[in-house]
């Protein structure tokens, strides 16, 4: 194992260190949540990421969003996280798809290279599609919920998705799952009540409010979900 990762090896030891060397990861959306969940992933050593995005860095991402530079703006969203990747560990393989996720673009992608599957986009169409591609690929897979328009970081927390609250769009995704047999989720999500965004110029001419963000609030949901992944391939990497 690299130098790079010895402080990472002292906590989970060179078997485990092996094993995230070995993974491949698939992380959907690379913004305020996934873009700090990609970060994690290649400092911990996975040897293999996937990314997914269809976006461009745009200036009101500079605000939260860990790939976001003023040098950075205009390009792929996915561009940009693979060059950090590679800088962070030349020896990860990173392969980028520019494209929006749907039910229409899933046949894309084959799910059972993946050994585990991160949902950051932010259509509820999207990661039902996600989840249910999972579910039939016998993946793991952990969602986002809503972190917009929230300022509490510490109220993040991990749990099934039947056994959430509070969250508007945990709320939509329990019915929508539940309705497509899907027994169980992992979830990271807050029970903070989302504020409602002051009015700015784009509502006065009556197109939909953009969420409020700010930097400390989806890096912590996507350090968590980071955190997440490591330690469950980890486990199952030892069965």
């Amino acid at each position: 194992m690299s130098e790079q990762f010895s402080r990472t090896q002292l906590l989970y030891g060179s078997d485990a260190m092996e094993k995230l060397k070995n993974a491949r990861v698939a992380v959907f959306g690379v913004g305020g949540v996934g873009g700090y969940t990609v970060e994690a992933l290649a400092r911990s050593g996975i040897g293999a990421l996937d990314l997914t995005d269809s976006d461009v860095v745009c200036e009101s991402n500079i605000n939260r969003q860990i790939i976001a530079l003023h040098s950075t703006v205009g390009q792929y969203k996915v561009d940009v996280a693979k060059a950090r990747i590679l800088d962070i560990n030349p020896n990860c393989t990173v392969n980028t798809y520019k494209t929006f996720y749907l039910p229409e673009t899933a046949d894309m992608y084959d799910f059972t290279q993946y050994d585990y599957v991160v949902d950051a986009i932010d259509t509820v169409t999207g990661k039902i599609g996600l989840i249910m591609q999972a579910d039939r690929a016998g993946v793991p897979i952990i969602s986002a919920m809503g972190a917009g328009n929230k300022l509490d970081p510490s109220r993040f927390e991990v749990a099934d998705i039947y056994k959430t609250s509070v969250c508007p769009l945990a709320k939509v995704m329990r019915r929508e799952l539940r309705a497509r047999g899907i027994k169980s989720l992992k979830v990271v999500y807050s029970k903070e009540e989302p504020l409602t965004p002051l009015p700015c110029a784009e509502t006065a001419q009556g197109r939909r409010q953009t969420p409020g963000s700010t930097a400390f609030t989806p890096s912590v949901a996507g350090l968590i979900i980071a955190g997440e992944v490591i330690n469950d391939l980890i486990k199952s990497r030892r069965a």
